[in-house]
C-alpha cells in the first residue's frame, strides 16, 4: 500500500519492529470515521509533538502527498500549529520540509486576522479574567489562523486535539477543541477513531484522553459558555 512505502526503511533498521510498526500504521489508516487527509494531518502533527523530524516525518510527508494532500495544506497545518506546539519547533520542521523537496509556498498573502466568534471568543473573554496580557496574545494568535484557507475548521480542530492528546492537555483545552470539531461535522465516532489512531503514538496517552472525553460528564456537553484554555 502506498501509505506504507516507508516500510523498507524500517525493515533495514529492525525487521521485527518494522512488522509491528506497519501493523500499528494499518490501525490508523484503516479507521472509517476520519478522512485520509485527517489521518495524514494526525501523523504530521504527532511528529511535531514528539518531535520526530527525521525518518518518521519523511515517511509521513510522503504518505500525505500520496493520499492527495496538497503541499500548501501541509504548510498550512504547520502554520496553524505554531502556537500550539511552539514556534521554535516549526522553524526546524519547515527546514526539514525544504530538505525533503516540498514545493515552495504558493500562498504569500499577508495574514489578515479575523474577529473571533463562538467558543474561541468565549475563551478569550475567560482568559481576560485570568491574565489580560495572555488573553491579548491568545486572541492575536487565534485570530490569525482559524479562518485561513487550505484547511477546514474541522481539520484544524482535529490537529489541535492531536496536540491535546499527545501533550496530555486533557482539561479545558481538549474540551474546547472537541466542541470546535463537533460543531464542524465531527461525531463522537470521529473523536473515538481519532483517539484509537493516536494509540500508535502512546497507549497511556490514548487511554487518558478516552477517559477525559468519553467518561460520563466529561466533554460531550461542553458548551460555548464553559471556561476553556487554548
Amino acid at each position: 500500500m502506498t501509505q506504507f512505502a516507508g516500510a523498507d526503511a524500517l525493515t533495514a533498521l529492525d525487521p521485527v519492529f518494522a512488522q509491528l510498526a506497519v501493523g500499528a500504521g494499518h490501525n490508523l489508516w484503516g479507521l472509517a470515521n476520519l478522512t485520509m487527509r485527517e489521518k495524514a494531518f494526525v501523523c504530521l502533527t504527532a511528529d511535531l509533538c514528539h518531535p520526530h523530524l527525521d525518518l518518521p516525518l519523511a515517511m509521513h510527508v510522503q504518505m500525505a502527498l500520496a493520499n492527495g494532500v496538497e503541499p500548501e495544506a501541509v504548510r498550512e497545518l504547520y502554520r496553524h500549529l505554531a502556537p500550539y506546539v511552539g514556534y521554535p519547533i516549526l522553524v526546524s520542521a519547515f527546514q526539514r520540509l525544504t530538505e525533503l523537496g516540498l514545493p515552495e509556498a504558493k500562498d504569500t498573502t499577508p495574514v489578515e486576522p479575523e474577529p473571533l466568534t463562538g467558543p474561541l471568543a468565549h475563551l478569550v473573554r475567560d482568559l481576560e479574567g485570568v491574565d489580560p496580557g495572555l488573553a491579548a496574545f491568545t486572541e492575536d494568535q487565534l485570530a490569525q489562523r482559524w479562518t485561513r484557507p487550505h484547511l477546514t475548521t474541522r481539520e484544524r480542530a482535529i490537529a489541535c486535539l492531536t496536540v491535546d492528546v499527545l501533550y496530555q492537555t486533557l482539561g479545558e483545552s481538549l474540551r474546547l477543541h472537541a466542541v470546535l470539531a463537533r460543531t464542524n461535522g465531527a461525531t463522537d465516532e470521529t473523536l473515538r477513531d481519532l483517539i484509537r489512531g493516536l494509540a500508535e503514538f502512546g497507549l497511556p496517552r490514548a487511554w487518558n484522553a478516552a477517559n477525559s472525553l468519553f467518561t460520563k460528564g466529561c466533554g460531550s456537553s461542553v458548551g460555548p459558555g464553559t471556561r476553556h484554555a487554548p
